[in-house]
């Protein structure tokens, strides 16, 4: 196993993100167009949050009855990206080890880190990616 392997061989370059001021509605149609779970939230070129599917399933009716997606929308345009997301999120740096990442994923409530370098955002890695490493390594 390789163990000084950095994050930035496994974190995903290719970001999806929204602006704080982007509508929660947007937010549900990126996750299931593109079928992943995680945007960080800009302001500006900025990361401040991050947002998650399941902060957004909370709020709808669509995981527990179908064709309720007028519902699910009404309940969205009540509330901002800013008041569901998770402000101040924990980030990592490219050159952290994929192991300090997995230690975090492991002691921690967290699903997904923006990969920030010098305040920019360089890509997100998720506890999928960490899973899908190791198990490349047996």
């Amino acid at each position: 196993m390789k163990k000084r392997e950095p994050i930035s061989h496994i974190m995903t370059s290719h970001v999806f993100t929204v602006k704080e001021t982007d509508q929660l509605v947007d937010v549900l149609h990126i996750f299931r167009k593109n079928k992943i779970r995680h945007l960080p939230v800009m302001k500006g070129n900025v990361v401040s949050g991050i947002i998650s599917s399941t902060d957004v399933n909370r709020l709808t009716f669509g995981s527990l009855f179908e064709n309720q997606e007028g519902a699910d929308e009404a309940v969205l345009e009540m509330l901002s990206i800013p008041q569901v997301m998770t402000a101040k999120p924990r980030m990592v740096d490219p050159n952290d080890l994929i192991r300090d990442v997995a230690e975090i994923f492991a002691n921690e409530e967290f699903h997904a880190l923006p990969v920030v370098e010098d305040g920019v955002l360089k890509g997100i890695v998720t506890t999928t990616d960490v899973i899908r490493y190791m198990l490349e390594q047996y």
